[in-house]
């Protein structure tokens, strides 16, 4: 089950791939866990977990009002219990000036991943 937050909530998958400016391709064999994007203030920030080939990763961007998250799909691969840490105790999910709110979510994704 794929989780769409914030302004990626109604368009899901095909807002995520405009705004990166990905293809099928490039999420072959990858199951979006939580996407969450944010435009606010003149300024956007995205956050995306997805499992592939039985691993993690991770994909941040961030831009301001001048360009998109183009070339940004950088995937990393993630450990689960410090995303749970980053979003519990550090900045993950809080970006209050670009209004991506997700720390919630995400730790209650992690969660469940970790048991």
């Amino acid at each position: 089950m794929s989780i769409f937050l914030n302004d990626w909530a109604a368009g899901g998958i095909e807002e995520l791939k405009r705004d990166f400016r990905i293809t099928d391709d490039d999420l072959a064999g990858v199951e979006i866990l939580l996407a969450s994007y944010s435009y606010a203030n003149y300024s956007g920030d995205a956050f995306v977990l997805f499992r592939k080939d039985g691993k993690y990763y991770e994909v941040n961007g961030w831009h301001c009002s001048c360009y998109g998250l183009e070339g940004q799909w950088e995937p990393e691969e993630a450990n689960i219990k410090e995303l749970l840490h980053r979003a519990a105790t550090g900045g993950l999910g809080h970006n209050d000036w670009c209004e991506n709110e997700f720390s919630a979510e995400l730790i209650a994704l992690l969660s469940e991943l970790t048991q």
